[in-house]
């Protein structure tokens, strides 16, 4: 006779995080996918972090380093297991293949088309997991005229209208200025995580014989306009068109 399964421990599972059991196969690179995955695997997610043979890019994003690991790299990549491929190989994409089959979600950050040029189509994905929940984070969408762009924040703060209300205003010498971080990136990280959650709570729809899964496209760009809350609002809704106000608020510190 086996013997009885033990009775979980809530108080246990509550120190893993809500996202204990949950695996995410990470196959961004930079900042946005992999600060999403990052707070995923602070949720408890079991992220397994796919580089590729020259590793990201931000590995070498220093000075500083610690420990021969630039601090770039460090400060969003916890809370991950690594894993180096070369998906120009076949191996290199069977292992990959293999990892989504047994993912609850993926986060990628291909330029639009060039992971189905891989072979991981949608059609695809869904053959090897139909559960599987899809992030997918371009520069400026999977399609239009804009989509082969490439997504750098810098550019995208200033495409998106962000620099334009950063900044002394021109009377006082001023210029359009960018965040002192990566700001359009990590808004797209930060709204890349909370529609993975979403579409997580909304597998719970399904059932066995046909699981939730689905694609989530999020922009850097979309997400940075979202960002621009009450500024968008007022051009939107009034037609103003906002300006640069330093350290004033356009609402409740108006400038004369």
């Amino acid at each position: 006779m086996a013997p009885p399964e033990p009775t979980p421990d809530p108080d246990q599972a509550r120190d893993r995080g809500p996202l204990h059991g949950v695996v995410v196969c990470d196959l961004s690179t930079v900042l946005a996918g992999p600060y999403c995955t990052m707070l995923l695997g602070d949720l408890g997610a079991d992220v397994i972090k796919v580089e590729p043979p020259s590793g990201d890019p931000t590995r070498g994003y220093g000075p500083p380093f610690v420990g021969g690991e630039s601090s770039y790299f460090l400060s969003i990549n916890r809370n991950k297991r690594g894993l180096t491929l070369d998906l120009r190989q076949e191996d290199g994409r069977d292992v990959v293949r293999r990892l989504i089959g047994r993912s609850d979600v993926l986060v990628e950050n291909f330029r639009a088309g060039a992971f189905a040029e891989l072979g991981f189509t949608e059609d695809a994905l869904r053959q090897l997991n139909p559960a599987l929940v899809h992030l997918a984070i371009t520069g400026y969408g999977p399609d239009g005229p804009a989509a082969d762009r490439p997504g750098y924040d810098f550019v995208i703060q200033a495409v998106s209208g962000l620099m334009s209300i950063t900044g002394q205003p021109d009377q006082r010498g001023g210029r359009p200025t960018k965040v002192g971080v990566a700001i359009a990136d990590l808004a797209t990280g930060m709204l890349g995580a909370v529609a993975v959650l979403a579409a997580l709570l909304a597998r719970r729809d399904g059932t066995p014989n046909r699981p939730q899964g689905q694609r989530i496209d999020l922009s850097v760009f979309e997400a940075t306009l979202a960002w621009l809350a009450n500024q968008a609002g007022a051009h939107l809704a009034a037609g103003v068109v906002p300006e640069r106000l330093g350290n004033e608020h356009p609402s409740i510190t108006p400038s004369e």
